[in-house]
């Protein structure tokens, strides 16, 4: 049997043992509670972090939405309304005349567009906006507008009136639209740039009155019109130009006929791009008017015309922007 005070000495060293085993074990625990604890804080940082920059997207895009401003209410508060006349089939371009051979006076700008075919409907919360299109004219905006987007829906209805009732339905948008009302062949419209609505050629170009721009677009040939296409330089086309005022769309990107197509008119500094259903169809550039004496005159800004040519057609989801440089992903068209 060891001693007594042998066996007191070894407990005392094994409880020497016990406690610096225990006090390290302690202390390895602590450590690592600190470091789940630094651990949790770094994760809550995170997803304090990417928390704040989704947020920070999102805003970004919400405010980037934000800076479309809708131009189509029941009240159409942001447009007027203009009618020229009932044209006929053989129509030469001169002033109308009644049964007495006296000039007739368009109908005009008109207080109740709703009169004459021209009025807004709402589908749920969204409002529609219907052009009988019994009447040559429009609608035109109260403000103008120079570098912006601008962007609608539209979709033919089932009417056609004189003189397009055995043609393809029609109406446009104009941009650009300055000075006063007639100005064009059918006395109807302002001096304006064209993007075509008419159904199979959507995105065409049509100069109005005394405009005149650029497009790339393949060179005409004996009756066959310019075809705009990217890949070609720009040639001139309109009031003054050796090549009359009309530009052929690059293609054909039209939804079938009474489904709602989205169009797309960004302009900037002259330049313009006409884009339909999300799909660009013509490159433009110089936007100007040529006088009767040749002085040239740029043309970047004015109103926004809606036309009224003798089919039935609805809008909605009429809405505009201000921008301040043309859009990077149509820069390398330029």
């Amino acid at each position: 049997m060891r001693p007594p005070s042998e066996i007191i000495r070894a407990n005392k060293k094994y409880s020497s043992e016990v406690f610096k085993f225990s006090s390290s074990l302690i202390c390895l625990v602590n450590f690592m509670g600190t470091i789940i604890n630094l651990g949790y804080l770094m994760l809550k940082i995170a997803t304090i972090l990417i928390f704040s920059l989704y947020s920070a997207l999102a805003l970004s895009n919400n405010t980037q939405e934000l800076n479309w401003k809708s131009l189509l209410d029941p009240e159409l508060s942001d447009w007027e309304a203009f009618l020229s006349y009932k044209h006929q089939i053989n129509y030469n371009g001169a002033i109308p005349k009644d049964h007495n051979g006296n000039n007739l006076e368009p109908i005009g700008l008109l207080d109740s567009p709703n009169d004459y075919g021209i009025y807004v409907v709402l589908e749920g919360d969204t409002p529609i906006l219907k052009v009988s299109g019994e009447i040559y004219g429009g609608l035109t905006t109260k403000k103008s507008y120079r570098n912006y987007q601008f962007r609608l829906k539209y979709k033919w209805g089932r009417k056609v009136y004189p003189p397009r009732e055995k043609l393809l339905k029609d109406s446009g948008i104009l941009y650009h639209a300055i000075g006063e009302h007639g100005k064009d062949y059918w006395r109807t419209w302002k001096v304006s740039q064209e993007f075509q609505i008419m159904l199979g050629h959507v995105g065409d170009y049509w100069n109005q009155g005394n405009s005149a721009i650029d497009v790339r677009a393949y060179i005409p040939e004996h009756i066959m019109n310019p075809i705009a296409d990217e890949s070609q330089q720009f040639i001139s086309v309109g009031s003054g130009q050796d090549i009359s005022g009309f530009v052929l769309r690059k293609e054909n990107f039209e939804e079938p006929e009474g489904e709602w197509n989205e169009i797309e008119l960004v302009c900037f500094e002259g330049k313009s791009l006409h884009i339909v259903n999300g799909k660009v169809v013509m490159v433009l550039k110089n936007s100007r008017t040529v006088d009767d004496r040749g002085m040239i005159t740029p043309l970047r800004e004015g109103q926004i015309q809606l036309q009224s040519e003798a089919a039935e057609i609805f809008y909605k989801d009429i809405f505009v922007r201000k921008i301040n440089e043309l859009p990077a992903k149509y820069r390398h068209l330029f």
